[in-house]
């Protein structure tokens, strides 16, 4: 059964706005999920966030654009009431990584690919920056 990775706003911006060396490592990522290596996922709020700074950054269409291959390649997570709850009582300090931590818990995802690891100290999941799950998982 492939390994089921959870990708944060973060990492998928780096692949989107080609940001120099993280930009790299989420594209190699992201070429081990279309090779079928990895099953990739993220939430409906990401995708927003994605729109959103793309948006600003670059323009509407490049946004749209992206986000279309995106979701051609990886999974998009519901985020409802519960997994909405569950965040709130979350021990978690920062809510919008709290939510995609229970996004990920409630789909049986057990890794998180972001560069801000330092907000998941409190998740019982294995949280990766891009860097070290290349060198971990890809180039073993």
């Amino acid at each position: 059964m492939k390994e089921k990775i959870f990708i944060d706003t973060d990492v998928i911006l780096d692949v989107a706005l080609k940001r120099d060396e993280f930009g790299l490592f989420g594209a190699l990522i992201f070429d081990n999920i279309e090779k079928g290596i990895f099953e990739g996922f993220t939430s409906s709020i990401i995708i927003n966030n994605i729109y959103y700074i793309q948006r600003k950054i670059e323009s509407r269409e490049k946004a749209i654009n992206f986000i279309k291959k995106l979701i051609k390649l990886i999974k998009v997570l519901d985020v409802d009431e519960d997994v909405i709850k569950k965040a709130l009582d979350s021990e978690m300090k920062d809510f919008e990584d709290s939510i995609q931590n229970e996004v990920a818990l409630k789909n049986n995802i057990e890794t998180i690919i972001t560069r801000n690891t330092a907000d998941y100290k409190k998740s019982k999941l294995k949280i990766y920056t891009s860097e070290e799950f290349v060198n971990i998982k890809i180039r073993k």
